[in-house]
């Protein structure tokens, strides 16, 4: 998927929400849990009752890894449901992968030729040759983490150079060089708030995938405030706060209403 078409599916749905599938064995509903299936049945679930309001999925590979090769199979049945069923979602690895070249081409090689997915989070401290691999598929995107959510990201992400400009600022400004708007986004956390002009001051119209808003307390308005652009360059993920709505058999129904409400915040947010 494109620049031109993702801005395209943001603006028909009046919604730029990501949902994250942290899909996790021990907090899905009791009657799924004991099914052999049971992640994809969950995901299978969570997708029919929330695409009408999202426009991308992130499932988070920690989640299906801890399963081991029961998890990676229902990794590739979910990855695959969505791209039959509902081809103009975007789909993201959330894999924050990084590694010397030739590791990292095994890693774009797995994810964007085996999985096919649309995009991956990718971590940038080892520098250019660990992410270049993943720049030469022609409609796939690298999201490069900038600026986290967590609290530890003050450990090291707002760190000042001689000249006064913050690691995170470095890493936006120096990734830029090798990449163009349509195939690299930013990770950056809902919880940083006015930090955001400051990443539009120098990432004025790229896409920022940007976690943290519900259960990390992020302030979707703020987000919107600071952090849109015209085209939107918005992608707000919410992972728990949609997916674990209820521990019940209504847990799709929950999930629904959640990415409802917040996809009908969303098109309030969004200009005209």
């Amino acid at each position: 998927m494109n620049y031109n078409q993702l801005v395209e599916n943001i603006k028909r749905k009046r919604s730029f929400l990501c949902v994250g599938l942290d899909t996790d064995i021990k907090k899905i509903p009791a009657h799924l849990a004991d099914k052999e299936d049971a992640i994809f049945l969950f995901n299978k679930a969570i997708i029919d009752a929330t695409a009408p309001y999202c426009v991308a999925y992130k499932p988070n590979l920690a989640f299906y890894e801890s399963l081991g090769v029961e998890g990676w199979i229902a990794l590739e049945k979910t990855v695959r449901y969505i791209k039959e069923n509902y081809p103009d979602q975007f789909i993201i690895a959330d894999a924050k992968r990084g590694d010397i070249g030739n590791t990292s081409k095994m890693y774009a090689r797995s994810f964007f030729e085996h999985l096919d997915v649309d995009a991956i989070t990718v971590a940038p401290y080892m520098g250019e040759d660990s992410v270049t691999p993943f720049l030469g598929y022609d409609g796939k995107w690298v999201i490069l983490l900038a600026l986290t959510s967590n609290k530890g990201s003050h450990d090291f992400q707002l760190i000042e150079d001689k000249d006064g400009k913050r690691l995170f600022e470095n890493v936006i400004l120096t990734a830029q060089k090798w990449a163009s708007t349509d195939q690299m986004m930013f990770v950056v956390g809902a919880t940083q708030g006015k930090l955001f002009e400051d990443i539009r001051a120098i990432a004025p119209k790229s896409f920022l995938l940007v976690p943290g808003v519900g259960a990390q307390g992020g302030s979707l308005e703020e987000v919107a405030k600071y952090g849109m652009t015209d085209d939107c360059g918005l992608l707000v993920n919410s992972s728990r706060g949609i997916i674990y709505a209820s521990q019940g058999e209504d847990f799709a129904e929950a999930a629904a209403a959640e990415a409802k409400k917040l996809a009908e915040q969303m098109s309030t947010l969004l200009p005209a």
